[in-house]
């Protein structure tokens, strides 16, 4: 009697929630995206579904930022699109199936619903839905995206096109039409001609449209990619969408702010108390780590409200280690313990000046423009020499080093790591902090890269103060 009263309610909450739907979630190495990914699955104004991550053997966090929501996962050994999907949909339970790529994102919380809309005709095979460029696509990719998916919506009933990056279809449509196991590709292409030729018809929905951070073609001709997207973003109709795939304040975003020894003071206070005080004023920083070798600096540390969760080790201490071994250490030891970043923010203690919006507009810079990290960076107008042994090589930045600074169209930049660094976790772990796409936050007050390595008291840290605010002032 129980069990019978038990079946009847969940008929009757699917019933008033809608059909359930199975999301399905290919992933490899996707852990820059699937987090963001599923963050906006999860917000769908449609409640009823069910998440299946396939992932094909992740090496990096991918799993585990998956895990931090409510998600079913299967793995497999050998990746073949069409099995992966089939697998995905043999390990859910939903009426309606998504196939949904991890490294897209919903543009709206009605993404869902436009999508499945127009399952229940029986007539329809699948659905899929616009793939939108994001502001820092490369040009082919928004060429290819812009051109493909439009504004209006078509009901194919002879042109086979499908997209399983962004597609939905019901269980038994796909209990007639599996996707293809032996495929390598455009599985999702072949099973469109299929659908097509038994006499269904395929939908293009854009209104259930995602942001794609890539293409969907490999054509090798940027330039001419370029020219044509120029022209398609001139029409006010296909212009790329300004609005951001994520919000910075939707993501977890460690500060480390790494210390040799004791801290220095300066002036009533201390070099590590001004920097933990000014990442605290972050609107975005969600944690903030002091990571040292000092016990005294430690409990300063805590005292200011940072983070000490260890002593790092004496080996850490080394002339000859690198800044950024210390922070994967740090990060190394925070996600033993299950926590898990999307951003990793790089202070040092030696730069006191700092602009307390400069943090919060580095980490806008690498979320909105999909840089792989940014670094402050202050401008050299001075010709700039490699010295190797008993030679001396100019660093030209133009054909004519003597140039006046005003007429060249590069510029030499010193990059100021310790003001601050701003990257993704992944990057600290396979330590290619500075390989990828790359961005400068240039400073404009010199007085922001002077360095303090020692205790200064409040007569010369009163006079610095002032400097550097006189030099603000007079740049407004």
């Amino acid at each position: 009697m129980i069990i019978r009263n038990l079946e009847k309610w969940l008929i009757l909450i699917r019933s008033v929630m809608g059909k359930l739907v199975s999301i399905i979630i290919r992933t490899k190495n996707e852990e820059r995206w699937v987090a963001c990914c599923l963050r906006s699955v999860f917000r769908q104004s449609y409640k009823n579904i069910e998440v299946i991550i396939v992932d094909n053997n992740s090496t990096d966090r991918t799993i585990e930022r998956a895990k931090q929501f409510p998600i079913k996962l299967i793995t497999i050994d050998d990746f073949i699109p069409g099995k992966a999907i089939n697998d995905g949909i043999r390990a859910s339970t939903g009426e309606y199936i998504v196939c949904l790529s991890a490294h897209c994102i919903p543009v709206n919380d009605s993404w869902i619903e436009n999508l499945i809309e127009d399952l229940n005709n029986t007539e329809v095979a699948g659905i899929y839905g616009r793939q939108e460029p994001l502001s820092f696509s490369s040009d082919i990719d928004k060429r290819d995206l812009i051109t493909v998916f439009g504004l209006d919506k078509k009901v194919q009933i002879k042109d086979s096109f499908f997209h399983n990056a962004n597609s939905a279809f019901r269980r038994d449509v796909w209990d007639r039409f599996p996707f293809d196991e032996s495929l390598t590709n455009i599985e999702d292409r072949v099973w469109g001609e299929q659908v097509i030729n038994s006499g269904l018809k395929i939908i293009y929905e854009p209104n259930a449209s995602v942001y794609h951070w890539h293409g969907i073609h490999q054509d090798l001709n940027p330039d001419r990619a370029k020219n044509v997207v120029r022209i398609l973003e001139s029409l006010p109709s296909l212009q790329t969408s300004t609005n951001h795939h994520q919000s910075p304040g939707d993501l977890e975003i460690l500060a480390v702010i790494p210390i040799r020894g004791r801290t220095h003071s300066f002036g009533n206070s201390s070099l590590l108390e001004v920097t933990i005080g000014v990442a605290k004023k972050s609107k975005y920083i969600t944690e903030i780590v002091v990571a040292t070798d000092n016990k005294e600096t430690a409990e300063i540390a805590s005292n200011c409200g940072a983070e000490v969760p260890f002593i790092r080790p004496p080996g850490l201490s080394d002339d000859y280690v690198d800044i950024f071994e210390v922070v994967k250490y740090t990060l190394d030891k925070l996600e033993d313990s299950s926590k898990h970043y999307d951003v990793v923010v790089l202070l040092e203690e030696i730069y006191p000046l700092r602009n307390e919006h400069l943090i919060d507009e580095m980490i806008e810079q690498l979320v909105f423009k999909g840089q792989d990290t940014i670094m402050a960076a202050i401008q050299e107008r001075r010709s700039v020499w490699i010295q190797t042994d008993d030679n001396a090589k100019l660093l030209n930045t133009e054909e004519d080093s003597f140039m006046p600074s005003s007429l060249k169209k590069s510029r030499a930049l010193i990059g100021m790591l310790g003001i601050c660094c701003v990257t993704h976790p992944e990057s600290v772990r396979n330590k290619s902090v500075l390989d990828g796409k790359i961005g400068m936050y240039e400073i404009y007050n010199p007085f922001s890269a002077i360095t303090i390595r020692n205790d200064l008291d409040n007569i010369s840290v009163n006079s610095i103060k002032q400097l550097w605010k006189l030099y603000n002032e007079k740049t407004v």
